[in-house]
């Protein structure tokens, strides 16, 4: 199997976190906001990598428009974006780290139920 070349991907979020930085530290104005990204997307296209500064203002702009029009979503930003995958139990696996004997006993059940038909 061949493994993708994630090279752009890099390029795109190494500019998404430069363009942040920028928006962060000149702190533009709400009401400038897209004419900044867009302006600032612009002046690296001549760049070698410089299309990826224009995309991602654009993707920073439209999701931070979807933060102004989805309160839940701006909700969950200003908690710092917790993400349910970064814990393993969250998506259903089985938890490991509950009592050793109930998931050892648990886990006989489940295998005896399988196996009964065969």
């Amino acid at each position: 199997m061949r493994k993708r070349d994630q090279t752009p991907d890099g390029i795109g979020l190494f500019a998404k976190r430069i363009l942040l930085e920028r928006a962060v530290r000149e702190d533009p104005e709400p009401e400038a906001f897209e004419g900044w990204l867009l302006e600032r997307g612009a002046t690296c296209d001549g760049d070698p990598g410089g299309a990826a500064f224009g995309a991602m203002a654009r993707s920073i702009f439209e999701e931070w428009r979807l933060a102004h029009a989805m309160p839940d979503f701006s909700a969950w930003l200003e908690r710092g974006a917790p993400s349910e995958d970064s814990n393993p139990f969250a998506c259903g696996a089985p938890d490991t780290r509950a009592d050793t004997a109930t998931n050892s006993s648990a886990s006989a059940a489940g295998i005896a139920r399988a196996t009964q038909g065969q």
